[in-house]
């Protein structure tokens, strides 16, 4: 097994002049320049991206990373702590909004159980790190070991599908009570107080979000993490599948392919993700801006623009699903629009 800092090594710098060709080409498209806007950009990004390679993404997959939380005993939220588990089975049976969302973009749906309570889950791929992580009110979500070893599984498990032909991966998460550790998260590494983040999540009661912000606000009281150590911030308030999905972004940009976010616990992981890498930053490609209270905090944070607005809060990667045309699009501009020269234009 690689260790963290030797698969962060791996990550290529992004092809400047394949990002300038697609620009050149994109200009000279029969269109007036700039018409399409962010469209233009983000093909030019993918373009960098994949270098020498054909601008196009035959092969989409959404992973999501599934866990329980201990901090649901504080009554963070008001849905029952089985339904990771329920829905976990629902979107590996394709019933999910994640799953219908991704079948309509072409894409597959992994889940991975990363510690939901109670057994193995079928069609699941397993590698649970306990039955749920730790009650961050109280204490570590966490050892570092288990924080650093599921990263590392991550991201070798990302490099790995893109060997094997994985063009473009997607995130999601899936984990009752989990907004209240990505809170914490967003709180510490963004350098904001709880009060600016915390948000409802799945449907808490609004007279409940001062409790949420207490537990978030003790949370970090209790366990000191260390803003300048994403790896510490993740092992003392973080979950298991927020760990997951920062492996996951670290692992793509490893291995050379966009990885798009969905909405707040993404934009948690991607934090941490981009304090231990940096380079990774080239990569990430933000889909929605989620409904939570500190999403805007977030994105700044990250420097990153969500290309839409649904007021989404669903997270499982369904706002990454919804991306996926997107893209599609931005590469077909690039690739099928006649230049302004074989229309015989001249301005």
């Amino acid at each position: 097994m690689a260790t963290l800092a030797q698969i962060i090594r791996q990550i290529p710098v992004p092809d400047a002049r394949a990002a300038a060709r697609a620009a050149m080409r994109i200009d000279g498209l029969v269109k007036p320049i700039g018409s399409l806007g962010r469209l233009e950009q983000l093909a030019i990004q993918l373009a960098a991206i994949v270098g020498e390679r054909p601008l196009a993404f035959p092969s989409k997959e959404v992973m999501v990373m599934a866990a329980d939380h201990g901090v649901w005993q504080e009554g963070v939220t008001p849905s029952p702590q089985i339904i990771t588990a329920i829905q976990a089975v629902n979107i590996i049976q394709g019933k999910s909004g994640v799953s219908v969302l991704a079948r309509s973009a072409g894409a597959q749906v992994t889940l991975i159980d990363c510690g939901v309570m109670g057994g193995e889950i079928p069609g699941a791929i397993s590698h649970k790190m306990g039955q749920g992580s730790g009650n961050i009110a109280t204490g570590p979500a966490m050892s570092r070991q288990q924080a650093e070893s599921l990263m590392i599984w991550c991201a070798e498990r990302v490099i790995a599908k893109a060997e094997s032909g994985l063009s473009l991966l997607a995130v999601g998460e899936l984990g009752m009570a989990n907004t209240t550790p990505a809170a914490a998260m967003i709180a510490v590494l963004a350098g904001s107080s709880p009060e600016q983040i915390v948000g409802l999540g799945a449907n808490l009661p609004v007279e409940r979000l001062a409790h949420k912000v207490a537990v978030v606000t003790r949370a970090i009281a209790v366990n000191q993490p260390d803003a300048n150590d994403a790896l510490d911030v993740m092992t003392k308030v973080g979950g298991f599948e927020l760990v997951a999905m920062a492996g996951a972004m670290i692992g793509a940009a490893a291995a050379g392919i966009p990885v798009v976010l969905d909405g707040f616990l993404s934009y948690a992981s991607a934090l941490a993700a981009c304090q231990l890498a940096p380079e990774i930053k080239p990569y990430l490609i933000p889909s929605h801006l989620s409904a939570e209270q500190g999403a805007q905090i977030a994105l700044r944070a990250l420097g990153l623009v969500p290309y839409f607005d649904l007021n989404l809060r669903l997270g499982e990667g369904s706002g990454a699903a919804l991306a996926l045309p997107l893209i599609d699009a931005a590469c077909a501009i690039h690739n099928q629009m006649a230049t302004l020269a074989e229309c015989q234009i001249e301005l």
